[in-house]
């Protein structure tokens, strides 16, 4: 089975928001892919996502509440097949710990599936108000309807 893994700094805004919508968008469309997130920042593990993060998200269907934030490790590439990383800093440490080209193959920016190459950042809410938050959920959902369409194998 296919397995998805979104990355950001602490897990508790962009990559549980993308695997919030991500999973729904699999839920809907019956497509079988596992979907996961994680960040680099352990002051976070073990907590639910930022209440900005599930506001947004819960408004549009979406329950973020059961997330638990996590941290990145190497033993991630041996479980994922996609990797995305939704700024520079986690693209660059996603790929210091690969250990090998298949590793290196398998990490992208989140943003590249819309922009291939731009290799552009998502917005960090974190210190941003709520309209942060709703511009964010947008990119992700943006993001996430091509990845449906390649998981699915409607575009490529």
């Amino acid at each position: 089975m296919t397995k998805v893994l979104f990355v950001c700094t602490g897990n508790i805004c962009r990559s549980p928001m993308a695997e919030g919508i991500l999973r729904e968008k699999l839920r809907i469309s019956k497509i079988p892919v596992e979907v996961d997130s994680c960040g680099f920042e352990a002051f976070h593990v073990g907590d639910p996502p930022d209440s900005r993060a599930q506001e947004v998200a819960r408004k549009r269907g979406i329950d973020l509440s059961s997330h638990r934030a996590r941290l990145f490790t190497p033993l991630d590439f041996d479980e994922f097949d996609f990797i995305y990383a939704m700024d520079s800093s986690h693209f660059k440490k996603i790929t210091r710990l690969a250990r090998n080209e298949s590793d290196l193959a398998k990490v992208d920016f989140m943003l590249n599936v819309l922009y291939p190459g731009q290799n552009l950042d998502v917005l960090d809410p974190w210190y941003e108000g709520m309209k942060a938050f709703e511009q964010v959920y947008l990119q992700l959902d943006d993001a996430c309807n091509h990845i449906i369409e390649v998981l699915s194998g409607k575009s490529v």
